[in-house]
């Protein structure tokens, strides 16, 4: 089965997410759990929980078809201890938020370094990854692929991999494929998918595959430039998410549109549950 969706909206509260992926005609769904640009935010009331588990029941959501994303401000490869700390406060509140709505993963992205080698910055990251496991109860921590810009870390798979790794808690990591980010960091989805996917095999496994981002780019082949275009619109070609669709390595999972023009998700949609038919 191929679960389908969008980062949909939170605004009026967040009940309103499940209700406006079910008008899209979505099987999944990403959103937000507090204002992802900023720091502090008011706790999650008992009519918080219960309006957001409520209308997860209504629109006939469960927890494995959504897929939560922590805020823009946090960045937990940060050299400045101090900063650092307010990266993890915050991360460990979004987890903690999570688990009050039943939800079972979150999303992230693993940090930039701004200073020092990669090793480094994987092992700051990693470190907060296991200081936000032992804080908290079941939550998945699903770590997000990057097109590399800058000094952001984790656009190249061997990251995701030595992350799994140090942290060393199978059970409470996964990763999330951003296609865009991927085609961005040089990885060639469009004239070598199965090579792409072995590599991914072998370095992380399917197994810790629980969420994609279906986005198109805008920027050629290893830009380094995140910058999302719709589906068959951009320099990958429909032919990649077409081959996603019908392969079942892919099943089960959240697949989340993140293009631009929301007015056109409905149909992007619909086409890719046509391949998948």
């Amino acid at each position: 089965m191929k679960y389908t969706g969008a980062h949909v909206s939170i605004s009026g509260g967040l009940f309103k997410a499940p209700e406006n992926a079910n008008r899209l005609g979505a099987t999944a769904f990403a959103m937000f759990t507090k204002n992802q640009r900023q720091w502090l935010t008011r706790p999650l009331t008992e009519e918080d929980i219960s309006g957001f588990k409520n209308a997860m029941d209504e629109f006939g959501y469960r927890p494995f078809q959504v897929l939560p994303h922590d805020g823009y401000l946090i960045n937990l490869a940060n050299p400045d201890d101090e900063k650092r700390k307010k990266s993890l406060e915050s991360f460990i509140d979004e987890c903690r938020r999570c688990e009050a709505l039943g939800l079972t993963g979150l999303n992230f992205h693993p940090g930039s370094r701004l200073e020092g080698d990669e090793e480094s910055g994987l092992k700051l990251i990693a470190d907060s990854l296991k200081t936000a496991i032992s804080e908290t109860e079941k939550v998945r921590l699903i770590i997000e692929n990057t097109a590399g810009q800058g000094s952001a870390l984790g656009n190249d798979f061997k990251h995701l991999e030595r992350l799994i790794e140090l942290v060393g808690k199978d059970e409470r990591m996964g990763v999330c494929i951003d296609t865009c980010h991927s085609w961005a960091a040089g990885y060639d989805l469009k004239e070598g998918f199965e090579d792409v996917w072995d590599e991914f095999d072998r370095l992380i496994g399917f197994k810790f595959l629980k969420g994609m981002h279906l986005n198109d780019a805008k920027k050629p082949l290893n830009s380094r430039v995140d910058r999302h275009a719709p589906l068959g619109e951009g320099t990958m070609g429909w032919g990649v998410f077409e081959k996603i669709m019908a392969d079942k390595r892919f099943d089960n999972i959240p697949l989340i549109l993140e293009t631009p023009e929301l007015e056109r998700w409905s149909g992007e949609l619909q086409r890719l549950n046509e391949a998948f038919k």
